[in-house]
This record gives structure tokens, C-alpha cells and sequence, in this order.
């Protein structure tokens, strides 16, 4: 592989829950387009060495770091863990979300807790601990949910709100940061084949039929948005939503 001609060669990129699913497939596909990847994972180291040994031996450079992104201190480590080893960080993907489902008179205050200490102050925590080591030209993606622009079902609302809250970070960082030569922008999944929500599971019948595209996602299809805002294609996308649900928001 001619590595030096990749969109993303020499860039230091974190993918924050990138042990499984769409953050795996994120991960993945920053590495084939040359970046030096880390990712961070809590329940499954396993998986995040597959990852790694997976990127390997295609050719590409990954480490993977224990973190939950529910813990600040174990965030802020690990990012400074990847800018010491690799003297900088080029893009971060704030991929690492919980789901939480229920009435919301019924949701313990604590699991409620919890999802914002994942969803909402893991990204914070992760975007103020990078940028702290990102220069011009870096890049800052949120995984979002297409939930946020069509509440398709009930017992949501939780999630959505955590999700909701990336929206108006986002917009705000990007004042903050355009100066700076950084751009912030979100991808929001539809119904995405993950754990979070497999092809397979209790819900998928229900929304299948209003995806247009008539299937599922998958990891790959919202890894490609992300690769595109990570490239220097990108450079004067900032404040962007980029939705990649099948239509089925349309």
C-alpha cells in the first residue's frame, strides 16, 4: 500500500468508543485512508484488539486505550495518553453513546445520570481535552441520531435529549473554533445495524418500513460521512448535519 498518497496520511486521529459497531467501522476507515488511529473503549477489550489487530494487518497504525466515557479523568487520560505518544491529535470522533429507554416518569435518576455522563459530558470532556492539542486544519465530529429531527417512537426521550445537546455544542464550537482553523461538524445515523440497534431487533420491523432506501445501515455507510469530514475535501464544511438514514427523516 502507497500510504502517501491516502486523504488522511500523517494525521493522529481518537475514535472514542471504537471497539464496535459504527465506531469500529469509523475507526476502520480512517485507518485505510492513512490515519494513525486510537480508539477507546470500557467493556470490551477484545473487541477494541480485533480492531487494532485488524488495522494492523492491513497495513495501518492503531492503538486501542481503556476509557469509559462516562469517567472525565478516564477520558482526559487517554487523550493525553494518544498526544504524548503521537505529539498531536488531528481529528476526533466523539462516537461513545449509551441508549436509554422508558417512560420518562419511570427512568431512575441515576440511569438518567449516566447517559449525560456518556452522551453529553464524555464529548465535552474529549473535545476540551484535544483541542488542547489540535492545530489548524483539525477536525471534530459527533456522532449524533437522526432521532434528534424524527422522534420515531416513544420511550425516547432521554436519548434524545443527550443526542439534542450535541446539536447546540456543536453550533457553538463552531464559533469558537472557526478562528482557529478547526472545523465541528455532526453526522446523525438512522437506523443503523449495531448493538445499540440490530438489523434483527425488537424495533427493526417497526422501522424498516419507513427507511427509503428500504434497509438497514450500516457502520460503513455513516463511517464514509465521517471519512469525508475528516479529509481535506471538507476544509469549508463547518456547522454541518449531515444526515445518513436511508430517508428515512425525509
Amino acid at each position: 500500500m502507497n500510504t502517501s498518497t491516502l486523504p488522511l496520511t500523517g494525521k493522529i486521529a481518537i475514535v472514542t468508543g471504537g471497539s464496535r459497531s459504527i465506531g469500529a467501522a469509523i475507526a476502520k476507515r480512517l485507518a485505510a485512508d492513512g490515519a494513525t488511529v486510537a480508539i477507546t473503549y470500557n467493556a470490551s477489550p477484545d473487541r477494541a484488539a480485533a480492531v487494532v489487530q485488524e488495522v494492523v494487518a492491513a497495513g495501518g497504525q492503531a492503538v486501542a486505550l481503556a476509557a469509559d466515557a462516562g469517567n472525565p479523568e478516564a477520558v482526559r487520560a487517554a487523550i493525553a495518553e494518544v498526544a504524548q505518544r503521537f505529539g498531536k491529535i488531528d481529528i476526533l470522533v466523539n462516537n461513545a453513546g449509551i441508549s436509554l429507554l422508558g417512560a420518562p416518569e419511570d427512568i431512575a435518576f441515576e440511569d438518567f445520570q449516566r447517559i449525560l455522563a456518556v452522551n453529553v459530558t464524555g464529548v465535552f470532556v474529549a473535545t476540551q481535552q484535544a483541542l488542547k492539542h489540535m492545530g489548524q486544519g483539525g477536525r471534530i465530529i459527533h456522532i449524533g441520531s437522526s432521532m434528534v429531527q424524527y422522534a420515531a417512537f416513544a420511550t425516547a426521550s432521554v436519548y434524545t435529549l443527550s443526542k439534542g445537546a450535541l446539536t447546540g455544542f456543536s453550533r457553538g464550537l463552531v464559533r469558537d473554533l472557526g478562528p482557529r482553523g478547526i472545523t465541528v461538524n455532526t453526522v446523525h445515523p438512522g437506523p443503523t445495524d449495531s448493538d445499540m440497534n440490530p438489523a434483527d431487533g425488537p424495533i427493526a420491523d417497526f422501522l424498516r418500513p419507513n427507511i427509503a432506501m428500504g434497509r438497514y445501515g450500516e457502520g460503513k455507510d455513516v463511517a464514509s460521512a465521517v471519512a469525508y469530514l475528516a479529509s481535506a475535501d471538507a476544509g469549508f464544511v463547518t456547522g454541518a448535519e449531515l444526515i445518513v438514514d436511508g430517508g428515512f427523516t425525509a
